[in-house]
């Protein structure tokens, strides 16, 4: 019997109405949808004055690992700068660096951060760690060229969206406990964070097309993790297993209350508090998967990013005292 529902903000549901959602995602169909799951970055980038630049770097096994910089142009921009490391959604078998990047071009615009997107390997072509440790070596590259690229060491944010949202959380904890780089923020945006796949939320939204269904969640944890046995998952691969999550920078962490992520979103804030950490938790009432992605237009999908980009400049503005970089390792009683 299926579960009730909160229902859908009124506003998103009338502009839900006229999208095409897809029944089901499997191996047959995948190729199909990936066609439709990126956009072409030259128009967000029309009408800003922005310097852009491709880098290949190497991966941990020797695969190129693209990234994409985005810098505020113009003479005004010239001391070092807060960093956006970006990775982007897609259930961890589709989109690209180019996904929801404007979401982080916004704080290019408001805070003339450098914003860096990392292109990581897809599941299930790519499994195991494969995904979140193409993440963790773009940020350590990212660190390493901070002042060629002009950017501030100790105002690093990391954020990402729905997949990149646990692959944002995922590095934040590889990099505590490898030594770093230090961090300023986390930004965990309706984060996919728990492969168990089984909380109220998911089975909520279980069983009929949607934005994002359990059955969907299920296909992109299966095509990450394979045959791996469930106590053999690591914990920045799938974040909410993770034993300890003190130490860690702090977190905005956000999901709608209509969505597959909305409990293990708030599981793992509640977490970050009970080990003595610093999360800012919203849970936007009748939001569904990533809609202030899908609908910036709506009011809640306004609502929703002003939230975020406030939290952000409380981290970024020294003279409102930002939140200090931790250095990984440090752990709260250690």
């Amino acid at each position: 019997m299926a579960l009730t529902r909160p229902p859908f903000d009124p506003e998103l549901r009338a502009l839900l109405a006229d999208m095409p959602l897809v029944p089901e995602l499997n191996r047959e169909v995948l190729p199909q949808i990936r066609q439709f799951s990126t956009l072409p970055v030259e128009p967000l980038l029309e009408g800003r004055a922005i310097d852009r630049r491709e880098v290949d770097i190497a991966g941990p096994d020797g695969t190129d690992i693209p990234l994409s910089v985005f810098r505020p142009a113009g003479p005004e921009h010239t001391a070092p700068a807060p960093c956006v490391y970006w990775m982007h959604g897609g259930g961890m078998v589709m989109g690209d660096r180019f996904s929801q990047l404007d979401i982080p071009l916004e704080w290019l615009d408001r805070f003339g951060a450098v914003v860096v997107s990392v292109d990581y390997r897809l599941a299930p072509e790519a499994t195991g760690t494969s995904l979140v440790d193409d993440c963790y070596h773009g940020l350590l590259w990212v660190a390493e060229h901070a002042d060629e690229l002009g950017v501030d060491p100790g105002l690093i944010v990391v954020a990402g969206i729905s997949a990149g949202g646990g692959l944002t959380a995922g590095i934040a904890l590889l990099a505590r406990d490898r030594g770093g780089p230090p961090l300023a923020a986390q930004v965990l945006i309706c984060p996919m964070l728990d492969h168990h796949n089984d909380t109220t939320s998911s089975r909520q939204y279980a069983g009929e097309p949607g934005v994002w269904t359990r059955e969907m969640n299920e296909f992109g944890w299966r095509s990450v993790l394979g045959d791996l046995a469930d106590d053999a998952v690591p914990g920045h691969v799938s974040p909410a297993t993770a034993d300890d999550l003190s130490g860690l920078p702090d977190a905005y962490v956000d999901a709608g209350t209509a969505e597959v992520f909305r409990d293990e979103a708030v599981a793992y804030a509640t977490r970050i508090w009970a080990d003595g950490g610093q999360a800012e938790l919203h849970v936007w009432a009748g939001g569904f998967h990533g809609f202030d992605a899908l609908y910036p237009q709506a009011r809640i999908s306004a609502q929703a990013r002003r939230a975020r980009t406030d939290w952000l400049a409380r981290v970024l503005d020294p003279a409102a005292g930002p939140a200090r970089p931790q250095l990984s390792g440090q752990r709260a009683g250690r």
